[in-house]
């Protein structure tokens, strides 16, 4: 018995000494790096999942040809959110524009163990009636159609970040950071080609739960301010999936800050984890939302 427990002892240490060295290593490697070719390494890790590294701002963010771009976007997705630990706000705009249905959608709120905003453009290929809309897979749009798009992210009143490119999606995630919804201001500003284009969404922007000062017009270009959502009707399973969501994201981001604690940038704290735990890291860039997409599309 005696011996048992002494092999056990033992076996425990040699864990806690193999467990110290791997993270002494992790931490060297880290360090002995410049910081360019952290960016580079980076990048090149997260390049698959469809992500980059925005330095400047450290945050992650997508890529104009991230895989994601094949799978569409549909409704469903949003309401079975937090089943993937996603809680967010959501705001659908669907509109016609020359003979299809046109979606563009804002997001702002809390993804897995990531603070974050989305902006995504997309259509149909056809005009679509009122009870399509909920169930429609709309895919993302081509290069001719993506158009100049920037948001900035804010919480409390507080900025966090601050993007603009010509994209179809426009993204920031900030890692290990917690946030509910109602906490984040979004504020997107979209140039469109034409004016015909533009008093579509905004006829149908009108039609939302987006207040009519909190929309600004120059010429062509649309700003949206979305912030205080109003309060959806969830279901009673809907409010609790939510709420564990909540729950389990703000002790998985504390996990995570307490792992790569020996770092401040996410570049860093992500390289760190990459060394230290492989698993993890793919782990958490694991697009997930998409999976039941790409399964029903095998069938």
């Amino acid at each position: 018995m005696y011996f048992s427990i002494g092999i056990v002892i033992f076996a425990l240490l040699l864990v806690l000494i193999f467990s110290a060295s791997r993270k002494r290593q992790a931490v060297k490697k880290v360090c002995s790096m410049s910081c360019a070719e952290k960016v580079s390494l980076l990048d090149s890790l997260i390049e698959p999942f469809g992500y980059c590294y925005d330095e400047r701002q450290d945050l992650i963010s997508s890529r104009n040809d991230a895989w994601q771009r094949e799978m569409g976007y549909t409704a469903l997705f949003d309401y079975a959110a937090s089943r993937f630990n996603m809680v967010f706000d959501f705001l659908p705009v669907y509109f016609p524009y020359r003979g299809r249905t046109w979606l563009i959608e804002f997001w702002k709120g809390q993804y897995g163990i990531n603070t974050g905003a989305e902006v995504g453009i997309y259509h149909a290929d056809r005009i679509l009636s009122d009870k399509e809309l909920a169930t429609a897979l709309f895919q993302a749009v081509d290069d001719k159609d993506m158009l100049p798009v920037s948001f900035k992210l804010l919480k409390n009143g507080k900025p966090l970040a601050c993007l603009s490119k010509k994209t179809w999606w426009l993204t920031a995630f900030f890692m290990g950071m917690f946030s509910r919804p109602c906490e984040l201001e979004l504020i997107v500003s979209i140039q469109f080609p034409d004016h015909e284009m533009r008093c579509g969404f905004l006829k149908a922007l009108y039609q939302t739960e987006i207040s009519a000062n909190l929309v600004r017009v120059c010429g062509n270009t649309v700003s949206v301010s979305y912030c205080d959502a109003k309060e959806r009707h969830y279901g009673f399973f809907s409010r609790l999936s939510r709420k564990w969501s909540q729950f389990t994201n703000r002790i998985f981001c504390r996990i995570y800050l307490h792992i790569t604690r020996y770092f401040t940038c996410t570049v860093d704290r992500l390289l760190y984890l990459y060394y230290l735990l492989p698993f993890a890291f793919r782990r958490m860039l694991k697009p997930r939302r998409y999976c039941k997409c790409k399964k029903c599309r095998r069938k």
